[in-house]
């Protein structure tokens, strides 16, 4: 039984720094722009669906 209990408060104590680390951690995307050029050389003529 008392390991049991030793597992319930691991377990607990783990959820909760974990939803600490997310909550206070710097996780803030860095944001950078992308430009990819297109080829449109390959493309059909008119409408789609033709």
């Amino acid at each position: 039984m008392r390991m049991l209990k030793l597992l319930v408060i691991l377990i607990l104590a783990g959820l909760v720094a974990l939803v600490a680390y997310a909550y206070f951690a710097d996780m803030t995307p860095t944001r950078s722009e992308v430009r990819t050029p297109l080829d449109m050389t390959d493309q059909p003529d008119g409408p789609a669906g033709e």
